[in-house]
């Protein structure tokens, strides 16, 4: 991004306090209805976003609300295409009438970490979500997009372990979770010249007080924040 910073947080998950990190995100993954959320939720943290000028992004998942979309699904082409188009459909109608739109797509949890390989379902996310720009890590999901001609944006993970391979260590093994704030900041710092936007967990217990530590310590090292 050319000197600037995003920073981005999962909202409308309603295990968080929206609120609070939209005061300091500039980006908002929004939750689209099908591992969480609901209409009037998108709509309430659509609305104030656009009044903060926090730019809006779909959380688009698997349809699976039991397990929060973090279990893998072998959906056929075809449904998940249909339904990422939904969900990407349903929040679009929701910012615009709040006075915004949604610029950019973001997988969320199992679907997020499965179109990093599955070639398949990466391109049935690309061409559910139209010709948005894409948000995630290197992968099957980012190649499809760069090849298709569409923005791509890379992020990182402040408050996420890193695995030897560049991925993060999956959730439940040790190491997965980073909860100590320095920590957090630091890492941001790290990542910073490496990607356009740092993706800060709001379903972690802190996630407010990591996401203000992790801005303080980016303008004070000098970064310019925007939204994607």
């Amino acid at each position: 991004m050319d000197g600037y910073l995003d920073l981005n947080a999962d909202l409308g998950e309603e295990v968080t306090d929206d609120e609070a990190l939209l005061t300091v995100v500039t980006s908002a993954n929004v939750a689209c209805g099908y591992h969480a959320g609901s209409a009037a939720i998108m709509r309430s943290v659509c609305e104030r976003a656009a009044e903060l000028r926090v730019s809006i992004g779909a959380q688009v998942s698997y349809d699976d609300r039991e397990n929060f979309g973090r279990v893998a699904r072998d959906v056929p082409f075809e449904l998940l295409r249909e339904q990422v188009s939904d969900q990407v459909g349903v929040l679009s109608a929701i910012a615009s009438r709040a006075g915004t739109a949604v610029r950019y797509v973001k997988p969320h949890g199992a679907l997020y970490h499965r179109v990093i390989d599955d070639e398949e379902q990466a391109a049935a996310v690309l061409d559910g979500s139209g010709s948005l720009p894409v948000l995630g890590m290197p992968g099957a999901f980012l190649r499809a997009a760069e090849v298709a001609g569409r923005v791509v944006w890379h992020e990182g993970f402040p408050d996420r372990g890193y695995a030897a391979d560049g991925r993060l260590v999956p959730r439940g093994r040790p190491g997965a979770l980073v909860d100590d704030v320095a920590t957090i900041a630091a890492q941001a710092l790290a990542l910073a010249a490496s990607v356009d936007s740092l993706c800060l967990h709001g379903d972690s217990p802190g996630a407010v007080d990591h996401a203000r530590a992790v801005r303080q310590a980016l303008e004070a090292a000098g970064w310019s924040l925007r939204g994607l």
